[in-house]
């Protein structure tokens, strides 16, 4: 096992241990596996857990009402000797609590549950009630950075035969949790459950075969066939936005002539849809081609629509419709190899998102979404309350998403200008939102994971932007007031003290800091104003004020030593502006 895969791994449960301080590391190793395999919501994740002493040997309890099932999971975080065979004692009575649950002897539970903390009483009650009562099916996961021999996996589900109910058994070694730390660094996880596609068949369409195709060389199978529309919308409803993890833009809105195109093709001439529509590219773990029913399904493990999301989701939105269409569908079976895979099937997935995304033209922007930086940004800010859109999506999408639980919303493109304006000439972060994400910029305007680094030049640029309202030529001056106001303010707030305290006193818009910070900007645009008038020109030749501020490069520079040069009102009502601001971050406590 790498070990670049333990030391991220540790990182994630340093993370989550910040946000529960009480918690054990086996737990919080447990609280990440559920997190990441069972279920998007860390909420739900915690409230599983059975408490530590007294557990039983059952270390989370996941009730899935939604899906009617019931997962136990047992836990072994061996840093100190991943790869380390599991012995069978062990597991064997992880795969004997099954019959607890799903067996006919409730007393049987009961006597099991004698010197049980009241967590896993509780959990474990409520489980042995859902299947008894409700059906609800009984999933056990047995986690650990070891391994598992095949007999023990053979003898462990040996177990479980016998019982009537719907129960399986999971043995998810180091190996596997590899994969499934990548699909959740990548914003990828928990992974979809298997699902079925229907291939079409009738209602007077006739289709002879599938195209199927194994590429030997890379271990690629690949299939082509036709779908009716209901079953992708289904696909989208039940899977929800997890399915379009892996690519690289969200929802447009049916207000995007494509989309609005799509519609009305669903309206007024259903039959033609697979003719007028390229189809939908879907990425999995594995997938295999079965009868079920008297109808050939193809059933696909861990499913990413890494193009075609804009068809799905107008399907999924006019299921009635979508019933009477038909889709073409390709189905890319990628290998994943582990800790041989060396990033191969993210770098493949990631061309193949950008070889077929071509309907709905690609910015720069758009092919940086799934980068990694992004995603860490995007759990980042949304532990502080802040909603990251890092990918192109409509303003309800966003809220539906982020917009709920966030007090506030920052696209991408929009911080990405926020930072070239405090770090960058002022030329380049006017020269365009997306020329920010090219190779030669991105790296520098994103350079670290760390939230405050981004939120305190945020929040100045918001400050600026607010002093040129109502002011249409200060507009076009703000990058050089950006620029200017962060060289005199931006060396206070390096500390992670001060920037965490100006973040915290913009998000209160507390006056004490934002009144005086105001009046600095105000007066430090009248400066600007200034060094225009000396600068633009008389007659025919004088610059225009847009055209002044937008080409040429050290602007800053120069007006650096203007101002250095002048003594006037404003700059001392600058000065006194943000030595006053200084002063209330040096003085703050929380």
């Amino acid at each position: 096992m790498e070990q670049q895969f333990t030391v991220l791994l540790k990182d994630q449960i340093e993370d989550i241990s910040h946000r529960y301080p009480a918690l054990k590391e086996d737990q919080l190793f447990a609280l990440w596996f559920l997190r990441a395999y069972l279920t998007e919501s860390e909420e739900a994740a915690r409230d599983a857990l059975t408490g530590g002493p007294g557990d039983k040997g059952i270390d989370a309890v996941l009730i899935d009402d939604g899906a009617r099932v019931v997962f136990l999971v047992q836990t072994k975080y061996r840093l100190r000797s991943p790869g380390k065979p599991e012995g069978r004692s062990e597991v064997l009575a992880f795969a004997n609590t099954a019959a607890l649950l799903a067996g006919d002897k409730a007393e049987d539970l009961k006597a099991f549950l004698r010197s049980a903390n009241g967590a896993t009483q509780e959990l474990l009650g409520s489980a042995r009630k859902r299947i008894q009562n409700n059906r609800y099916r009984l999933r056990l996961n047995f986690v650990s950075l070891g391994s598992f021999s095949n007999t023990l996996e053979r003898d462990a589900r040996q177990c479980m035969r016998g019982i009537a109910s719907d129960v399986a058994l999971e043995l998810i070694g180091g190996k596997r949790l590899e994969l499934l730390l990548r699909d959740y660094l990548d914003g990828a996880a928990p992974p979809i459950p298997s699902v079925d596609l229907e291939m079409e068949r009738g209602q007077g369409v006739r289709v002879n075969g599938v195209l199927q195709r194994f590429d030997t060389g890379n271990e690629i199978e690949s299939w082509v066939f036709s779908i009716r529309g209901n079953a992708v919308a289904e696909l989208v409803e039940t899977s929800g936005k997890r399915v379009f993890a892996r690519n690289i833009r969200g929802f447009l809105g049916e207000s995007v002539p494509v989309n609005r195109d799509m519609w009305r093709t669903l309206r007024d001439e259903p039959d033609h849809f697979f003719y007028f529509n390229n189809g939908i590219t879907i990425a999995c773990d594995r997938a295999e081609r079965l009868s079920h029913r008297g109808t050939d399904v193809l059933r696909i493990s861990n499913p990413q629509i890494i193009n075609g999301q804009q068809t799905s989701r107008v399907l999924a939105q006019h299921p009635d419709l979508s019933a009477k269409a038909t889709v073409l569908v390709k189905v890319i079976q990628i290998p994943r190899r582990g800790d041989r895979d060396d990033g191969g099937f993210e770098h493949l997935v990631s061309k193949i998102v950008q070889g077929t995304n071509w309907q709905t033209a690609i910015r720069a922007s758009d092919l940086v979404s799934n980068d990694r930086r992004q995603i860490d940004l995007e759990r980042a800010f949304r532990r502080l309350g802040y909603g990251y859109l890092r990918k192109r999506q409509t303003k309800g999408e966003a809220v539906r998403s982020d917009g709920a639980k966030a007090r506030y919303l920052i696209k991408k493109e929009d911080l990405a200008q926020a930072v070239a304006g405090c770090d960058l000439d002022p030329v380049v972060a006017r020269s365009g939102k997306d020329n920010l994400f090219g190779h030669d910029l991105y790296g520098t305007v994103f350079p670290t994971s760390d939230p405050d680094y981004y939120l305190t030049r945020h929040w100045l640029a918001h400050t600026v932007s607010a002093g040129s309202r109502g002011f249409p030529q200060r507009g076009y001056m703000k990058w050089l007031a950006l620029r200017f106001l962060w060289t005199q303010v931006g060396p206070k707030l390096r500390s992670a003290r001060s920037a965490r305290a100006f973040r915290i006193l913009n998000e209160r818009r507390a006056d004490d800091l934002i009144r005086p910070l105001s009046r600095a900007v105000d007066a430090l645009y009248r400066d600007i104003q200034r060094y225009y008038k000396n600068n633009k020109g008389a007659g025919e030749t004088a610059v225009d004020v847009s055209t002044f501020f937008r080409n040429r490069r050290g602007r800053d520079r120069d007006f650096a030593e203007f101002w250095a040069r002048r003594r006037n009102p404003s700059a001392r009502i600058f000065r006194a502006g943000i030595s006053r601001a200084i002063g209330v971050l040096e003085s703050y406590e929380d």
